[in-house]
């Protein structure tokens, strides 16, 4: 088991998929708001770059796991222009806010939604071209079943990316970046959204998650043939692109 399966939202008997699920459902009216708010509105620049690498392999079928409101998928069909995206997440409301994004673009005929656990996921062997998750893995309850999962639907050379949230690793943003994600985030969690757990829960997940080589070796192990890694911002987020 990895630190962060074992960091849950709230204090209670539940799973860590279920309160994740709960949380989720929460804060999805103000979710996106609140999360370009911490970021200055710099996570739009590392969606941007991190769909932009995909670009030399030109998708047709993707799916973006954890889509949450659909930032990542609607950026995705923007510029890689597939025939089929699908969404998939745990929460119901975060995706009814996606959908609304979603025909708000005029995507519709190529976003679709869906309701799936990403560790019983129901499609079939070798369906997509593409596999995507924003700022998800570090929800999973299993992450080796989740990176085998996606490893399963995508076709033979296929690509998977994933964009997480990370601990900048060198002095002095380290300790900055502490300071914010202790005290800043967690008293505008519970002034925005109401939510103070939530962003203690975010924060807290970012340190136990495995980064950088250590996360590069997991991926390799679920089965990928190769793995490339980036960081960007002083090391606050991390991108990684393997192929099947």
């Amino acid at each position: 088991m990895y630190r962060q399966e074992s960091i849950k939202p709230y204090r209670d008997a539940k799973e860590k998929k279920e309160q994740v699920e709960a949380m989720f459902d929460h804060i999805a009216s103000t979710y996106d708001f609140f999360n370009h708010a911490l970021s200055w509105g710099i996570d739009r620049r590392w969606r941007r770059k991190a769909i932009d690498s995909l670009l030399p392999f030109h998708p047709r079928k993707i799916l973006d796991i954890a889509t949450g409101t659909g930032d990542f998928a609607i950026l995705s069909a923007r510029r890689l222009q597939p025939d089929v995206l699908i969404g998939s997440d745990i929460s119901r409301g975060m995706m009814e806010v996606g959908k609304k994004k979603v025909e708000s673009t005029g995507l519709q005929d190529i976003i679709h939604f869906e309701q799936q656990d990403c560790l019983h996921l129901t499609f079939p062997d070798q369906s997509f071209d593409a596999v995507t998750v924003a700022y998800g893995v570090r929800n999973f309850q299993d992450l080796d079943e989740g990176l085998r999962q996606m490893y399963r639907v995508l076709t033979s050379g296929g690509h998977l990316l994933i964009l997480e949230l990370a601990t900048p690793p060198h002095f002095p943003m380290r300790q900055l970046f502490w300071l914010y994600a202790h005290i800043v985030m967690p008293m505008a969690g519970r002034l925005i959204c109401g939510d103070k757990e939530a962003y203690t829960y975010l924060p807290a997940t970012m340190e136990a998650f495995p980064q950088a080589e250590v996360m590069r070796e997991i991926i390799l192990k679920a089965g990928f043939s190769s793995v490339q890694w980036h960081r960007f911002t002083f090391g606050i987020c991390t991108m990684y692109l393997a192929t099947r």
